[in-house]
């Protein structure tokens, strides 16, 4: 049997796509909504008035978040069919010069020119598109954008990081809501950071750290800007 057989390999960067929108999704709902939620308080709201607002805004983010997603990606999307169109057109107007362009990057790469013009007639006789799409434009089935699934997985999640600051508003008494949201709301972003890592095969400790401190920041300019406008009103 052979040792490839043997050997399986789990590859992590496929995750890339849904991953991203995952964890972007999730972040801005816990800091968004941790951060509205203590602005409002700092400027001595009732609990109702915070509720209400946090509420907001977690549907204004999530569908904020699913429009912007589809949008961006739609456009990431149309920018690739675009190019993949025009290499069409390319390779069934101007084949040789095609061929000869595969064969030039494998030859950068190190192959030898009588190699590198095989590999490239070999790789164009099974798929001519795909291997140029892949060598040329950096297209592959991996990294392609799908606008559909970044939307809906920017949107479910973060609803779900959203709504985990406001529970912490029916959980606190009034008098430790901004503390208590920003204390609970830190250890979500760090536990984030760590389940995304792990998930993407990254350093854990290092993504807990980077999203708690942006997310810590974020709070605090929130909060102090609550606090001013609360003691101006």
């Amino acid at each position: 049997m052979s040792r490839l057989h043997q050997h399986a390999e789990h590859h992590l960067v496929a995750r890339v796509g849904w991953l991203r929108a995952a964890v972007l999704g999730a972040n801005d709902g816990i800091v968004s909504t941790a951060s509205l939620i203590v602005g409002v308080s700092a400027a001595s709201a009732a609990t109702s008035d915070v509720l209400i607002a946090g509420v907001a805004g977690l549907v204004a983010g999530a569908m904020s978040m699913a429009a912007g997603e589809y949008v961006s990606v739609s456009s990431q999307s149309d920018t690739e069919k675009a190019d993949l169109s025009r290499e069409r057109a390319e390779l069934r107007d101007q084949p040789e010069f095609e061929r000869e362009e595969l064969a030039r990057i494998y030859m950068e790469r190190g192959l030898e020119e009588g190699l590198a013009f095989q590999v490239a007639d070999q790789l164009m006789a099974k798929d001519a598109l795909g291997v140029h799409a892949r060598e040329e434009l950096g297209i592959s089935e991996i990294n392609t954008a799908r606008p559909i699934q970044a939307a809906f997985t920017s949107a479910a999640t973060f609803a779900v990081g959203a709504a985990l600051p406001l529970l912490m508003v029916l959980l606190m008494p009034a008098q430790l809501l901004s503390a208590g949201v920003s204390a609970a709301s830190l250890v979500f972003l760090a536990l984030l950071g760590g389940v995304g890592a792990k998930v993407g095969g990254a350093n854990v400790t290092k993504a807990a750290v980077r999203v708690t401190f942006w997310g810590a920041l974020a709070m605090a300019l929130t909060a102090g800007i609550g606090a001013m406008f609360g003691a101006v009103v």
